[in-house]
């Protein structure tokens, strides 16, 4: 027996597997040092990046199956590469804001860098098959809206495993396996979207596993004046057993694996829900390209950081186990940074190539002028920068027939370009479908409006098997207006439930089960309580389609209702700021319960 086969390594991985994990750990790291030189050389304009977290992340990926749904952050690349789901040549893309069409799949240019996705349907708005794939929903940058969404993705899997009527729908489940990955920056648990969710997890006991980045600071604001008690985890201790809690060392890599790989097993058999808090993590080159920590940490805490950077320990863990020589572990750092700047110059030219032709375009239609000299001089980063000087151009020879030329090239490329960014803002148009006038009886029977939302619940309901209906007092009630009454009793629990007062996970619960194929109505109780969801449902649901270039959707109902018109918070009155936030949402007004059942 070798020496390397006589070492436990960790996880049931082979040498194979963690040789080539150190090498994703050395990749990642290269983008992120490549990246922060290309948006202070210019290249790029901000930049935000996940070195210092690159183990953690391998570990993760080694647990996360095809089904698993991720709803992370901005430092999550390593986890990214690791599983799958991006290229080195992409990453780059997103950071040049790439619009060229397939440069970046993740937002097509739309989004600021490392905000990653996975394809949820295909070119004709069809699902994918999302059970036989790893997924990963689409970034957004507030901290902690990633986590509301997290209960639902966790949440459909209670509902595929334990609602029989769900089990033919094999492409968004297979018997609710499923895990929802969640991942955020200890600092963001401050945030009370963090604690609303972890709260709804735990009442629901959904399989969800949250991870959390500890460095020990949120940008210059050190955990103690973030955190109760400095820690997360104790801070949390109290919904034990509920919720299984782990804490390991972000530079531990045989340690980070095996809990990881155990911890999956564990929630997928238990279905329930699980948070691991990293700790010791660091965060070599700071919290982005707009500021440098060493402003504020001190000489000591920089030393202590690099000694304890993963990349450093994993190395001497794979020396002193005798994993690997010296002089393979060299070379596996060398191919990895030779592979970086690589796609490094692969993006930048395939981003560049297009601008540079353009400008060369201008060029050859702009008359000797002091535009066409500075035009010649021009290195372009990006198209504002030719733009500016054709727009100049097409001012001073407006009058010549040169002009013409540079003003149908002016028209013609900002139209290319614009078409880039205006389409999915919808997907499709509710204003294209057809009316369907009622049909009454000669004589019809008048009775209550509750009833006939009821009767219409109920047909949905009875009609598809995805359809779930939640909210406070949605179901042992059957709403404050009885427009669910009796549901529950007819359906269960489960597809007529019964929310806390959380308005912003209610949502979030919507858009989870939306995105995993289920046909969610979320009940907002009063209409002026959906403000404590509306960033959630700005941010998140109005933005998907469009920030995903398409490629995901979530087929969400959001039913609320107006009051009394008495007192100031009871009045109806944010109809203004909803028509204004929620572009990318149709907003339904029905003038009667029969105009609003046909809307259901």
């Amino acid at each position: 027996m070798s020496q390397v086969e006589a070492i436990q390594l960790p996880g049931g991985l082979t040498r194979a597997d963690v040789l080539r994990d150190y090498y994703i750990a050395h990749l990642s790291r290269q983008l992120s040092l490549i990246g922060r030189k290309e948006v202070l050389t210019g290249k790029a304009k901000f930049g935000i990046f996940g070195d210092g977290k690159e183990l953690p992340q391998l570990a993760i990926a080694r647990a996360f199956r095809a089904g698993d749904f991720r709803s992370g952050y901005y430092r999550d690349q390593t986890f990214m590469l690791a599983a799958g789901l991006m290229t080195p040549e992409a990453f780059f893309a997103q950071l040049y804001a790439d619009t060229a069409p397939g440069h970046d799949p993740a937002s097509g240019g739309r989004q600021m860098n490392n905000h990653f996705s996975t394809p949820f349907i295909d070119e004709n708005g069809q699902w994918l098959p999302l059970a036989r794939l790893k997924n990963s929903v689409s970034d957004i940058s507030p901290t902690g809206s990633q986590m509301p969404r997290l209960v639902g993705l966790a949440w459909a899997s209670v509902l595929y495993r334990q609602l029989p009527e769900l089990s033919a729908f094999t492409d968004f489940s297979q018997n609710g396996d499923e895990i929802a990955w969640g991942m955020i920056g200890d600092a963001s648990t401050s945030e009370g979207l963090f604690w609303e969710s972890i709260n709804a997890l735990v009442v629901l006991q959904a399989p969800a596993i949250v991870s959390v980045w500890d460095d020990g600071y949120g940008i210059s604001v050190p955990v103690e004046l973030q955190t109760a008690k400095a820690s997360i985890s104790e801070a949390l201790a109290g919904m034990a057993p509920l919720l299984t809690i782990r804490v390991v060392k972000g530079w531990d890599y045989p340690a980070l694996v095996e809990t990881y790989m155990e911890l999956a097993k564990h929630v997928r058999e238990t279905h329930t829900p699980a948070l691991v808090h990293v700790v010791e993590l660091t965060q070599p080159q700071g919290h982005s390209t707009s500021g440098s920590h060493e402003r504020y940490k001190s000489k000591e805490r920089l030393e202590w950081e690099r000694l304890h950077d993963g990349l450093l320990k994993m190395r001497e863990w794979l020396l002193t186990e005798q994993i690997a020589t010296a002089s393979e572990l060299d070379e596996i750092e060398k191919q990895a940074t030779e592979d970086a700047r690589a796609a490094q110059r692969r993006a930048w030219q395939a981003y560049i190539q297009p601008i540079q032709a353009f400008q060369n375009q201008v060029l050859n239609a702009l008359p000797p002028s002091d535009e066409r000299t500075a035009l010649e001089k021009l290195k372009p980063t990006n198209y504002r920068e030719v733009f500016e000087i054709l727009h100049r151009s097409v001012r001073r020879f407006r009058q010549r027939p040169e002009g013409k030329k540079l003003a149908q090239l002016y028209k013609e490329k900002y139209a290319e370009l614009e078409r880039r960014y205006e389409t999915f803002l919808y997907r499709g148009s509710a204003l294209e479908v057809p009316v369907v006038p009622a049909v009454y009886d000669a004589e019809p029977e008048r009775v209550e409006g509750f009833r006939i939302i009821n009767s219409c619940f109920r047909e949905a309901l009875r009609r598809d098997p995805r359809v779930v209906i939640f909210g406070e007092d949605v179901g042992k009630l059957g709403d404050v207006n009885q427009g669910t009454a009796g549901l529950q009793a007819e359906f269960g629990a489960l597809r007529v439930a019964d929310t806390g007062i959380r308005e912003a996970t209610i949502i979030g619960q919507g858009i989870g089960l939306a995105l995993r194929g289920l046909r969610p109505i979320a009940e907002i109780q009063y209409l002026d309580y959906l403000l404590y969801a509306v960033q959630i449902l700005s941010d998140d649901v109005a933005t998907l389609s469009w920030r995903t270039v398409g490629q995901q959707k979530v087929p969400l109902i959001v039913r609320t209702r107006g009051h009394r018109l008495e007192g100031i918070w009871h009045s109806g009155s944010p109809m203004q700021l909803l028509l204004g936030a929620l572009r990318g949402m149709y907003l339904l007004v029905p003038r009667n319960m029969t105009q609003a059942a046909g809307m259901y």
